[in-house]
């Protein structure tokens, strides 16, 4: 059916006064949340199921969405998690042979909306322009006021902790079998991996703050016992485990509200060799005295260009956050400021001078996105290693 002969039945204002009118999809409801923008060309299925993205209505620049359908192994966690979807056109054909079910039902399912036929480069030009905005979508057919107003009324993401909707309930290890960290492969194709353990494995305690399974998979593929605890867990509940090392995972909300986190982490900061992304880098900054605070719009999507200033080798990283690191309070904390986004000079790595710990504001495990930052999980299982062996020297 063409877009002439349906109704506009779907709406999305912005707290600036901003309507766009278009066509529902997924579930019929009405939600708010931070309007935000995602500028990747794929991997939409995990742009909606990653954690990080709870309490936001994502906006993806590319035209058309859905065309290779949905399927459980591409889930980063148990469904979607994000408020609202915008698209500009969704694909009204699935093709692709691992797909199990198209997007509109599988939003259906899960209670999240979703709205097509509008312009999306208008949208990421207003946020662009004057920052992320509150926003309301509402595929029950309301009226333009009361979805502006409902906009309007939403509270935000500032000071807000979303990490307590997204994070586990109570501790689990990840995939012990193996069964589930396999790396993937085509049928008829054999396994491949590019990291050399040497069959070393070290413990490791993650605490949770929203994380994505590739993360997991990826750790548990380099050398790690992955041992997942609650975002809240105490620094007393991550030594019972006996680890070799910490990992701080990404996740939503903002970083400055999660005072618990921030006392767990620095209490454990000079035991253990501890790798942070994304959130985790944030909690990490405000764990050792340091602050954060809201970019305009954020980085979202799989083409942030990085560089490291102590390689000067730059990398191509995918990202997903609101908040960055304040670079002079870092290195006032005994920070050393490691990596920049190139596009607008904010923080994307540090580490913690004279301690086996550090941390990057993008996503490594990619998932999806390029992998040019991979070999930071072979780096850690490499640094963990050292500690120990210098831990046994020393004893």
């Amino acid at each position: 059916m063409s877009w002439k002969a349906k109704t506009r039945n779907a709406v999305l204002a912005l707290e600036d006064g901003s309507l766009f009118r278009g066509f529902a999809f997924g579930a019929t409801t009405t939600v708010v949340g931070e309007a935000v923008f995602n500028t990747g060309m794929t991997g939409y299925q995990e742009t909606l199921t990653d954690p990080s993205y709870f309490g936001q209505i994502v906006t993806m620049t590319t035209p058309q969405i859905g065309n290779y359908g949905v399927n459980l192994e591409d889930e980063e966690s148990d469904g979607p998690k994000v408020a609202g979807f915008v698209v500009r056109d969704l694909s009204p054909v699935v093709s692709n042979w691992r797909a199990t079910g198209n997007l509109s039902d599988y939003l259906e399912k899960h209670g999240i909306p979703g709205i097509e036929g509008i312009d999306t480069r208008s949208i990421t030009k207003r946020l662009r322009v004057h920052g992320a905005l509150k926003a309301c979508l509402s595929t029950e057919n309301i009226s333009d006021e009361e979805a502006l107003k409902r906009a309007k009324e939403w509270e935000g993401i500032v000071g807000r902790d979303f990490v307590k909707e997204v994070t586990c309930k109570e501790s689990f290890t990840w995939d012990a079998s193996g069964e589930l960290s396999k790396p993937f492969a085509v049928p008829g194709t054999s396994l491949c991996s590019d990291v050399q353990t040497n069959g070393e494995i070290h413990r490791l305690v993650a605490f949770d703050y929203g994380a994505k399974r590739a993360i997991y998979r990826n750790l548990r593929n380099s050398g790690f016992e992955v041992i997942v605890l609650p975002a809240d867990a105490t620094a007393e509940e991550a030594r019972s485990h006996n680890p070799d090392a910490i990992f701080l995972s990404n996740g939503p909300g903002d970083p400055a509200a999660l005072d618990y986190a921030h006392s767990a982490i620095r209490e454990l900061i000079d035991d253990y060799p501890i790798f942070g992304i994304c959130l985790g880098h944030q909690v990490l900054t405000h764990a050792i005295g340091a602050t954060t605070y809201k970019l305009k719009f954020g980085h979202r999507g799989g083409n942030q260009p990085v560089k490291n200033v102590e390689t000067e080798k730059v990398s191509i990283t995918s990202q997903n956050h609101g908040f960055a690191s304040d670079k002079e309070s870092l290195e006032a904390h005994g920070a050393v400021v490691t990596e920049y986004n190139l596009n607008d000079h904010t923080v994307s790595g540090m580490r913690i001078e004279g301690k086996p710990v550090f941390s990057v504001q993008y996503h490594p495990e990619a998932a999806p996105g390029p992998n040019d930052a991979h070999f930071l999980f072979a780096s850690f299982h490499q640094l963990v290693g050292e500690h120990k062996r210098s831990k046994l020297a020393t004893a």
